[in-house]
């Protein structure tokens, strides 16, 4: 027994990963494949296009019907792919 009060410390957990990675794939393989997205902002406002690149904090859709936007991540509600509004 120890009488210093250090009993159970040095045995932390170790913190979560800050990024699991999954959000970089997602982006990347629909980068590759150009696949066609909806991107629905917070106002409820619907972008469609592709993703052409991504950062920490935003995104460059790339848009045929109108001009390419450079999106904050923070104003996004939700994105899926175009495919999956036929359904």
């Amino acid at each position: 027994q120890r009488g210093n009060g250090a009993a159970g410390q040095g045995k932390r957990r170790p913190a979560p990963a800050e990024s699991t990675n999954a959000e970089a794939f997602y982006y990347l393989k629909q980068m590759n494949t150009q696949t066609p997205m909806i991107i629905v902002l917070d106002n409820g406002e619907e972008l469609h296009g592709h993703i052409e690149w991504y950062d920490r904090g935003c995104l460059k859709v790339h848009r045929d019907d109108g001009p390419n936007l450079l999106v904050y991540k923070h104003s996004i509600r939700y994105l899926y792919k175009a495919e999956e509004a036929a359904n």
